[in-house]
């Protein structure tokens, strides 16, 4: 996509909830990262669905208008044994998609699944471990992580966006995706197996280089 070729993203990424909304705002330049601000929307006070769903809509908005983020990066395929629970979640996906569309940003879906994986290299691992692996990842203190997980997978999913848009890092390097690059620079045994190994230990050699 033409949007990946642009070397500087701001990412907003979003955990949808009908009680607790996790967001998160994800600087990237090239190889580099920045966490903004992560947190939750506490949405409990407000009786009713539809008002829980507005006020994360009029908050997504101030945030946009606030941040300007270049795109949304939105947990989808939400699967939970209660119908009810799955049609409000869907609910909300909606209204943040319809933020992010009422300010012509663009849009990238990423399932739970896809998003542990590509953080912990484990797609069933808990909420806990997802949040360990960026506080490593991304350095954060311990006194800057927040109360809620809400608010790390929100990061989590901001994080495997900025994983895709790595790719082209590596293109410019002669490789299609971050396993040539690996090869390419010998890293093969070191690199890890998942996304993010693969990016930590080629960017590792980037900086020796």
């Amino acid at each position: 996509m033409q949007d990946t070729l642009v070397k500087q993203h701001r990412i907003l990424g979003i955990d949808p909830g009908t009680q607790l909304m996790g967001y998160a705002l994800l600087d990237t330049e090239r190889q580099k990262t920045d966490v903004l601000v992560f947190d939750v929307l506490d949405v409990r006070k407000h009786e009713g669905q539809y008002a829980r769903l507005q006020q994360e809509f009029f908050f997504l908005q101030s945030l946009i208008d606030r941040y300007h983020p270049t795109c949304l990066a939105i947990e989808t395929q939400f699967v939970d044994k209660n119908p009810q629970t799955m049609i409000k979640i869907v609910h909300a996906q909606g209204v943040a998609i319809a933020a992010a569309l009422s300010k012509d940003i663009p849009i990238y879906e990423y399932s739970p699944m896809k998003i542990k994986m590509a953080i912990t290299g484990n797609g069933h691992s808990t909420k806990q471990q997802v949040a360990d692996m960026l506080k490593r990842f991304l350095h954060l203190r311990q006194e800057d992580m927040p109360k809620h997980l809400d608010a790390t997978d929100a990061l989590a999913i901001a994080y495997c966006h900025f994983l895709q848009l790595g790719l082209p890092f590596a293109a410019e390097h002669g490789a299609k995706d971050w396993t040539t690059y690996a090869k390419q620079r010998g890293l093969n045994k070191d690199a890890g197996t998942t996304p993010n190994q693969k990016l930590m230990a080629a960017l590792a050699a980037t900086k020796r280089q």
